[in-house]
């Protein structure tokens, strides 16, 4: 047997590349165990099978097993591990009925000999087919596991170090930036299929965002990379999608990314349509403090309180476009879809209301905030 075992190990080295490397070190003094200990297994099994016995080949077999197990950690395919059962077989029969014809075997025994070899060797495939298998849905289920605490350490902003060392479990290489895209959930893995395959993705149960609720039947997408110039293309991959992008950040910071998200999620807009953060940064900020900016408003435009409700609107409209305007009457009429004239006299009483806040800039930026907010 060490001489067959010998023999066996050349033979795999030489025929089998992948397993040139993986005989130095370590693992190579486990495969060749493997090897000796499967060798030994069969001389049990060869021996029942000459006295018409069923001998149980389990060592050899639970080898098998746990090389097969080994090779999925190693990230290996299971095909080198067949084909080198294969090499292992021929170049074990050949040695040992090399060695049996000269002892004189009869022929007869020779062939029920190689029966049981091939046999047997079949039965090692299975079993390493098995461990191979059963290793690689174990650190499957774990990966996604690690995934998902990566997630969602990266949306509550865990500190760097963590994040660092949950990358490295979920076996997942950081990119440079990430962007948060939220989709409806329902749509969350036909979206993730269009982008990076790196793309990180939760689900479910996202988390709450400083004071604000967690959006409802919403996933969360981390796009890779799609910062500057890649920013366009993703946009244009969401086109005729209900998602919001939040901005491009390092990817260690993806929770400001996600922070930005859930607040304009609340802005309206059309169904089907992608909301770019980037391109609603004033609307972010005006409904960043909903209860402050609604008393900024009542503050500002105190003035117009006793007014009805719709003299109060339209002077209040006027006032936000000659504002935004810089006073450009004509401007502010087409605007309004008014005349000039009516622009004149909109103003005239909004001055007598106002007084000298109109020259005051501090008042006039309240009122260029107060202007842009929505009544509630």
């Amino acid at each position: 047997m060490p001489e067959v075992a010998e023999s066996v190990i050349a033979a795999i080295i030489e025929e089998v590349p992948s397993y040139s490397a993986p005989f130095q070190g370590r693992m190579g003094r486990v495969i060749e165990q493997a090897v000796r200990t499967s060798l030994d297994s069969f001389l049990d099994a060869a021996s029942g099978a000459r006295e018409g016995e069923q001998t149980s080949i389990g060592v050899g077999v639970q080898a098998a097993e746990q090389l097969g197990r080994a090779e999925a950690r190693a990230g290996r395919p299971v095909d080198a591990l067949l084909s080198a059962y294969r090499v292992g077989a021929r170049v074990s029969w050949r040695e040992v009925s090399r060695m049996a014809v000269a002892q004189g075997a009869e022929a007869a025994t020779l062939g029920r000999f190689a029966e049981v070899v091939f046999t047997y060797i079949d039965e090692l495939s299975a079993a390493s087919v098995a461990g191979h298998n059963a290793e690689t849905h174990t650190a499957e289920r774990a990966r996604i596991v690690n995934l998902d605490r990566l997630v969602r350490s990266l949306l509550v902003g865990a500190p760097e170090t963590r994040l660092v060392e949950a990358a490295q479990l979920a076996r997942w290489t950081p990119a440079r930036t990430l962007t948060v895209v939220l989709v409806a959930g329902e749509r969350a893995l036909n979206t993730a299929a269009m982008l990076d395959p790196r793309t990180l993705t939760l689900g479910e149960d996202l988390p709450p965002v400083r004071g604000l609720p967690a959006p409802d039947r919403v996933a969360a997408l981390l796009v890779p990379d799609a910062g500057g110039r890649a920013r366009g293309a993703l946009l244009d991959l969401l086109s005729g999608r209900d998602a919001v992008v939040g901005p491009a950040v390092p990817w260690t910071e993806a929770d400001r990314s996600y922070a930005r998200a859930v607040r304009a999620a609340a802005l309206p807009r059309e169904s089907g349509t992608v909301l770019d953060t980037d391109a609603h940064l004033a609307q972010i900020v005006l409904a960043a403090d909903p209860e402050t900016l609604a008393d900024l408003r009542e503050s500002a435009l105190a003035p117009f309180a006793d007014l009805t409700e719709g003299s109060a609107e339209r002077l209040a409209e006027t006032l936000r476009a000659w504002l935004l305007l810089q006073g450009r009457r004509e401007l502010v009429a087409e605007a309004l879809h008014v005349h000039p004239q009516t622009v004149r006299y909109r103003m005239g009483q909004v001055r007598e209301l106002l007084g000298d806040r109109l020259q005051d800039p501090d008042a006039v930026l309240e009122l260029v905030l107060a202007l842009s907010a929505r009544p509630s």
